[in-house]
């Protein structure tokens, strides 16, 4: 057969009608071919819009894959609209308003196609069409790689879209195709789209990834079926349902996604049954709006790599998860806002690193024989009308089992908490909730811990081997009306293992029954203990301001640091004077911040800082209490406000002194409790103005942004005072302090040697000022000892001289 010919050879079986003819064109073969004719298109580029319309064969050579290019200038190159075979043909599209290849009419078999274009879609199917399409490859990067609308179908097996500029395939208007064993790749819209009434979709066994838009989006009435597929690497969603999407995924894996893995809006349902999802950054599963729904039956939600919750209900959506596993996630499962709901039963929630169940808003969740395990919260019913139901759930190794505050109310039932770090069960802020047959054991604090008055009903309930005692309750104070306070109904208490009840505590009762509110209830104080008499601690003598300041003074370095000082002193001594002669004194603020580098001398600063002004009589004892985050930020809600509230008191007439007070307001600080010990002390502060000095201290850089972020914090302090790192000269002094102090001597050179020493040592952020002389002084020690260890009789300057030799290597 001769180059650009085509060879037309006619199947019929009577022999007058049996030919075979070569024509130079396609269009010529296609015109002289009849139903049944095979037209074998010889090797070569063909400059054709081919239009089959009769229910022949078109096919290239055998053996010669891609060696027929049909590439027209434009138009669409291929259109099938008959039931013909088309196979082995490379299809090549130049026209940005056209296809590749048009099927619009017949079942058509398109086999082994290669379609690389840059046209508006590479194969669209319309109208009647239902062609199968098997091993066909479309590399379409400026538009869409598969469309099927207008009604059109068909069967897509073992095919490949390798790039598309648009969705990779793209089925709208009442399109309704099936894809087996596809691959849709690098496309820089949706992966699979269907949108509008009557679309749908069916995939089984495909994988798509690597797409710029979400791997799977069903939109406007749409629906699809999923099966046995895998959708991965996406950059943006991986599955999303808008405006009353359908959905079903079956055995599907969606993982390797960067934004929501499942996103849901506007009356959407979804069907998911053993399917897997897993490392997304932000939800596993997004659900919003009213008669939006997830159900999902035996799947696994897990290994989240972002902060977000794994399943995010809210607006009114509802979401069942039946037999699911949901595991290694920030959060589990967040149920927000009036009207949305979660239905779990029989599942597990496990390694959360926050709160397994959270409830908000007035929403609701019900959790039936499910067990969560290894989470800061079991579960956390957060506000008014927030609530449902916990029945018959185990709530194992978490810091706090269940949590209800601000109103909630839900219904526990038959539930076990099992080794809690803290309580077992935490009411507080106007929690409510119903308790009944519930059970904790091992907690690490409290088995029910009931504060602020709650009217929290305990039914049955049992506690066993808890540190802290089996129940508590705490009253709401003085203020508070009647009608407030616990009901506890046939509850006890195993105290056994229990540390014996000190002056300062009262033993966990176990009561059998209570007759009212605040009746016989296990564990209840009536009245705090006075502590024991024991005989008062002789006070130290208190030194005169003079005496402070000199040892202020005498501090090495910190000319600033002790002006400011002065400067402060001076006008709260004059303030004093001014009152103590009936005039009026400048109201002064009195709490500082300490910005500098570790080792400059804060904490010194802030120890003599309080003496001065117990001196002057502006506090009672001057003392000071250092702490930090982890000495005020508690694990639920609550117990940071506690925590701060004790930091205070300890502080009462001194100061208090927050090292790294930064670390309170973390610059991702939404999940974070520090912003509740800011409130809580910011409050103190204003009660107790005079009671107590605070002094926030931390590296200059993060102090401004912790002072910019919080304006209630910068506000009630005076002035901020910088502590500038100590220079060679100053290192040096110090050295030499502690070898008086020591009794030791500088031989000559030494200084000059240490000079050198703090000259070159490196300023990063592991160098500590101060400590660094210290640090460096002791190494000279212990190199002498090493050597005079060697001398048999040493003498006293043997015994007392530092060399410049016993200087440390440089870090």
């Amino acid at each position: 057969m001769a180059q650009g010919t085509v060879q037309v050879t006619h199947t019929g079986t009577s022999r007058w009608r049996r030919r075979t003819g070569e024509y130079a064109s396609l269009a010529a073969a296609l015109e002289a071919a009849a139903e049944g004719d095979v037209l074998t298109v010889a090797p070569g580029t063909y400059r054709e819009n081919l239009v089959v319309q009769r229910s022949v064969t078109l096919r290239g050579p055998e053996g010669s894959p891609g060696s027929v290019r049909i590439a027209p200038l434009d138009g669409v190159p291929l259109t099938v609209r008959a039931s013909a075979i088309v196979q082995d043909l490379h299809v090549e599209g130049q026209d940005s308003a056209a296809p590749a290849l048009l099927v619009e009419d017949g079942t058509p078999e398109l086999t082994d196609l290669r379609i690389v274009t840059r046209s508006a879609s590479g194969i669209e199917v319309r109208g009647g069409a239902r062609p199968t399409v098997r091993r066909c490859t479309v590399d379409n990067p400026a538009g869409i790689g598969i469309a099927v609308l207008d009604g059109g179908g068909g069967v897509f097996e073992e095919c490949e879209v390798v790039s598309a500029g648009q969705a990779g395939v793209a089925v709208r208007a009442g399109g309704h195709p099936r894809l087996e064993r596809c691959r849709v790749h690098h496309a820089s819209g949706v992966g699979l789209s269907a949108t509008g009434e009557n679309s749908s979709l069916e995939a089984v066994g495909c994988e798509v990834y690597e797409t710029r838009g979400s791997g799977v989006q069903i939109t406007a009435r749409a629906t699809a079926h999923l099966t046995d597929c895998d959708v991965h690497r996406t950059a943006a969603d991986g599955v999303t349902l808008d405006t009353d999407a359908v959905l079903t995924l079956a055995d599907c894996r969606i993982h390797d996604i960067p934004e929501n893995a499942v996103d849901l809006r506007s009356r959407s349902v979804l069907t998911l049954t053993r399917t897997t999802v897993r490392q997304f950054g932000r939800n596993g599963l997004s659900v919003w709006d009213p008669g939006t729904r997830v159900d999902a039956n035996q799947c696994e939600i897990f290994d989240s790599t972002g902060d977000y919750p794994a399943v995010w209900v809210s607006d009114g959506a509802t979401v069942v998860l039946d037999s699911c596993r949901v595991h290694d996630v920030p959060d589990a499962l967040f149920v927000l806002d009036r009207g949305s709901r979660a239905d779990v039963v029989d599942s597990d929630i496990s390694q959360v690193r926050n709160t397994a169940v959270s409830v908000s808003d007035g929403a609701t969740a019900q959790l039936d024989d499910c067990r969560i395990r290894d989470a800061a919260t079991g579960a956390w019913f957060r506000d008014h009308g927030s609530g449902g139901t916990l029945n018959n759930c185990t709530v194992d190794a978490t810091q706090t089992g269940v949590i209800v505050t601000k109103g909630a109310d839900p219904t526990i039932e038959r539930c076990t908490v099992d080794s809690p770090a803290e309580a077992g069960f935490y009411v507080s802020a106007g929690g409510r909730g119903t308790f009944q047959s519930c059970r904790v054991m091992s907690s690490g604090g409290y088995g029910f811990h009931v504060i602020d008055g709650c009217r929290t009903t305990l039914k049955k309930c049992r506690t066993e081997r808890c540190a802290r005692g089996g129940y508590e309750f705490a009253d709401a104070g003085p203020d508070a009306g009647p009608g407030t306070g616990p009901v506890v109904e046939d509850c006890t208490s195993d105290e056994s293992g229990l540390k014996q009840p000190t002056a300062h505590e009262t033993a966990v009762e176990t009561a059998s029954q209570a007759t009212s509110v605040l009746g016989v209830i296990p564990g209840q104080r009536t009245a705090e203990q006075a502590p024991p008499a024991t005989a008062p601690e002789p006070d130290k003598e208190s030194r005169t301001s003079k005496a402070v300041l000199g040892e202020l003074d005498g501090l090495v370095g910190l000319d600033s640091v002790k002006r400011e000082v002065r400067s402060l002193i001076d006008m709260i001594e004059v303030g004093r004077r001014r009152q103590q002669a009936g005039l009026k004194a400048a109201s002064v603020k009195r709490h500082l911040v300490f910005t500098g580098s570790p080792g400059t001398g804060k904490t010194t600063v802030a120890r003599l800082y309080g003496e001065i002004l117990a001196s002057l009589g502006v506090l009672e004892k001057g003392h000071l209490v250092e702490v930090s985050r982890v000495d005020l930020v508690g694990e639920h809600i609550g117990s940071t406000a506690i925590r701060t509230q004790e930091a205070f008191d300890k502080a009462r007439g001194g100061v208090l002194f927050i090292d790294e007070a930064y670390a309170l307001s973390p610059e991702d600080s939404g999940r974070d409790f520090g912003k509740e010990a800011i409130d809580t002390l910011v409050k103190l502060m204003e009660d107790h103005r005079d009671a107590v000095v605070v002094i926030v201290a931390g590296y200059t850089a993060e102090m401004e942004r912790f002072l910019s972020v919080n304006p209630g914090v910068a506000s009630r302090f005076s002035r901020t005072i910088t502590f500038s790192d100590y220079n060679a000269e100053e290192l040096l002094r110090i050295v030499e302090q502690q070898a008086e102090e020591h009794e030791y001597r500088l031989a000559d050179g030494a200084s000059e040697g240490l000079t050198k020493y703090f000259t070159a040592i490196p300023k990063g952020a592991a160098f500590g000022n101060g400590r660094t002389a210290r640090q460096t002084f002791e190494a000279m020690v212990e190199r002498h000892a090493s050597r005079v260890a060697q001398v048999e009789e040493p003498s006293t300057d043997d015994l007392t001289l530092l060399y410049a030799d016993d200087l440390p290597e440089l870090p």
